[in-house]
């Protein structure tokens, strides 16, 4: 969306028996044409963005194992050495 604004200020003392106190709105709309098109990607692109997110889930999961196993790891240390 564009919009764009001017400013238009009026004295009081100006015009004061024929117009009413207020803040008035003057929308100016311009046309816009809007296009849709239909766009069918192949397969191979298709088993390639399931390849990429099922190798993120993966990813992602190894580092959040990896941070539980050692973060287990230090907290069975400290017991063993009576530190917490």
């Amino acid at each position: 969306s564009q919009f764009s604004v001017t400013e238009h200020y009026k004295s009081p003392e100006e015009d004061h028996y024929r117009s009413s106190p207020g803040i008035f709105f003057y929308y100016d709309l311009s046309p816009i044409q809007v296009i849709f098109r239909e766009h069918h990607t192949p397969f191979l692109h298709f088993i390639t963005h399931i390849c990429a997110i099922v190798g993120g889930i993966f990813t992602v999961a190894g580092i959040v194992d990896a941070f539980v196993y050692h973060g287990q790891k230090a907290i069975r240390k400290k017991v063993e050495l009576g530190k917490l």
